[in-house]
């Protein structure tokens, strides 16, 4: 196991709440675009809500190896993002008349992005990204500690 093993981990967890917040900024900065992509027919599409896919990272030969050989426990590698997928839940019909997107009955198709859910993933990501914040400093700070006892 490496000196740096945990704070690799936590700096992978950085990265993968990062995304997370990224994406679900770009959900709420989108909520309301009605012209965001083009389907077969070639009509535009309202915008699709956007979720982060997460999975551990891939293991090394040398952990594998390790573990074959019964030699020690090899902790978690981290994690990272696998894909991005579109939430498939329907659009939102919004009664607006004068919408230059409006049909023929008035409705106009809305995003599938709730601001909420949204926010609610964004403070999950930040207290995530703090967590790993601070079990990185705790890892900097036992690695500075060992190197006081040389002194």
């Amino acid at each position: 196991m490496s000196m740096f093993h945990a704070i690799n981990n936590s700096a992978s967890g950085l990265t993968a709440q990062r995304l997370r917040m990224d994406v679900a900024s770009s959900n709420i900065a989108n909520a309301d675009s009605t012209r965001a992509t083009r389907n077969e027919d070639g009509e535009w599409e309202p915008y699709r809500r956007k979720m982060v896919s997460f999975q551990p990272q891939e293991k090394s030969f040398r952990s594998f190896l390790q573990q074959a050989s019964n030699r020690s426990a090899t902790p978690g590698e981290g994690v990272r993002a696998t894909k991005i997928t579109e939430d498939d839940e329907p659009f939102k019909n919004v009664y607006q008349p004068n919408h230059p997107d409006a049909d023929e009955n008035g409705y106009v198709q809305m995003p599938n992005v709730d601001p909420l859910r949204e926010m609610v993933d964004i403070m999950s990501a930040t207290r995530s990204y703090e967590a790993n914040v601070t079990s990185m400093n705790a890892s900097k700070n036992m690695l500075m500690k060992a190197l006081e006892i040389g002194r």
